[in-house]
C-alpha cells in the first residue's frame, strides 16, 4: 500500500473493509464484514424515494505513540439515534454503533495517517431504509453501515481564513423541519447555494434563518461562531444541526476563562465580532476573514485579513491537540483503541 499522506484531499479513498448490520423482523442482526464498496437494495427502498437516511461523521487520529484515538464517538451514537427517531428509522443501539466503529477502524488501521501531518481517518456511519414502499411510510427493513477513508483538510486552505457569502436565495432547512437532524436532505438542499458561492469565489454559503432572514443560521455544512469581548457566541435555532465540534469548543472556551452564549445571533451583530469561524468534524475550525452580503453589497472583515485570530487559533490548537493525544484530555473525550 502506497499512500501520499502529505497530499490527502477530502474525498473517497478505497480501504479494505467496511462493516454492515441489517435490521429485519423487528431486530438488529450481527455485524458483518465486507470488502465490497457496493450494496444491493430494492428499487423501491424508502431511502431512495422518501429520504429515509441518516449519516454521521467522525475521525480516528494516530498519536505520537502510534496509538489510535477516537473522539467523542458516544455523542455520534446519540445524535444518530436522535436523527433516526426524527424520521422514523430503526434506532441503532449505542453498543452496536460503537462496536461497528471500532471494528471498521481496526480492520483498516493501516489507513490511519501518521501523526504530525494534520490528516486522519474519516469514519462514515450510514443508516438507510432498504425496505420497498410505494406509499409514504417508514421502511420495515434497514441497513447500518460504517466505512472509512484517510483524509486531509476539508478546505484545501487548511487552517487558513476563508471568505464566505451570505445567501438569501435558499434555505437549508425550515423551523420545525429536519435542520436539527443529520439527514441527507438537508445537504441536498444546500448544494445549489454552496455551488453559487464557489462560482463567485467564496468557500461556502452562510444561511440566515428561514422565517425572517434576520439571524445567522448554518455556515455551509458547519456551525457558525463569533468571538467578541472574551465571549464565544454561536447561534441557537431549531434548524441548526448540533455540532459535536461546536459543543467541544464551547467547553474549551469556558476552561479558557471565556463566557459562552448560545442564542439568536442577529445579522447586524457581524459588525461587532473580532473573530468568526465555521466548525465541524470535517474542517474542525475554518477561520473566516470576510463575509460578503450580496443583497446589501456589504463586506464584513475580521482580524487582519491574513491569519486566524488569536482566540480561534487557541481553540483550534487545544481541540486538535486533544484529538491527536498531544494535549491532556481533561474532559474524558478520547477513547484509545486497544
Amino acid at each position: 500500500m502506497k499512500m501520499d499522506w502529505k497530499n490527502l484531499g477530502f474525498g473517497i479513498t478505497k480501504t479494505d473493509y467496511n462493516v454492515r448490520c441489517w435490521y429485519r423482523d423487528g431486530k438488529w442482526g450481527e455485524l458483518e464484514v465486507s470488502s465490497s464498496q457496493e450494496i444491493s437494495i430494492h428499487m423501491g427502498a424508502t431511502c431512495l424515494h422518501y429520504g429515509q437516511e441518516s449519516f454521521e461523521g467522525l475521525k480516528a487520529y494516530r498519536g505520537k505513540d502510534n496509538r489510535i484515538r477516537l473522539f467523542r464517538y458516544d455523542e455520534n451514537a446519540k445524535r444518530m439515534a436522535r436523527s433516526a427517531k426524527g424520521i422514523m428509522l430503526a434506532e441503532v443501539p449505542k453498543p452496536l454503533f460503537q462496536e461497528a466503529i471500532r471494528k471498521a477502524v481496526k480492520l483498516n488501521e493501516k489507513y490511519v495517517p501518521p501523526h504530525g501531518l494534520g490528516a486522519s481517518l474519516y469514519i462514515r456511519p450510514l443508516l438507510i431504509g432498504t425496505g420497498p414502499e410505494v406509499g409514504v411510510k417508514p421502511s420495515k427493513e434497514y441497513l447500518f453501515m460504517v466505512f472509512v477513508m484517510p483524509v486531509g483538510p476539508y478546505f484545501k486552505e487548511g487552517f487558513k481564513p476563508v471568505d464566505i457569502m451570505i445567501t438569501r436565495d435558499h434555505d437549508r432547512a425550515a423551523p420545525l423541519g429536519t435542520g436539527h437532524l443529520k439527514v441527507g436532505g438537508n445537504y441536498a438542499a444546500s448544494l445549489t447555494s454552496v455551488a453559487k458561492a464557489h462560482k463567485n469565489g467564496y468557500a461556502t454559503a452562510l444561511y440566515l434563518d428561514a422565517k425572517e432572514k434576520r439571524y445567522i443560521d448554518e455556515c455551509g455544512p458547519a456551525n457558525f461562531f463569533g468571538i467578541k469581548n472574551n465571549t464565544y457566541i454561536t447561534p441557537d435555532s431549531q434548524s441548526i444541526l448540533p455540532s459535536i465540534t461546536n459543543m467541544s469548543l464551547q467547553e474549551i472556551a469556558i476552561s479558557m476563562g471565556m463566557k459562552v452564549e448560545k442564542r439568536a445571533v442577529p445579522l447586524a451583530e457581524l459588525n461587532e465580532f473580532e473573530e468568526t469561524g465555521a466548525c465541524g468534524t470535517a474542517a474542525v475550525i475554518t477561520p473566516i476573514k470576510k463575509i460578503y452580503d450580496p443583497d446589501e453589497n456589504r463586506t464584513y472583515t475580521f482580524g487582519d485579513g491574513k491569519d486566524p485570530g488569536p482566540v480561534t487559533t487557541k481553540l483550534y490548537e487545544e481541540l486538535v491537540g486533544i484529538q491527536y493525544g498531544d494535549r491532556e484530555d481533561k474532559y474524558g473525550w478520547i477513547t484509545v483503541m486497544e
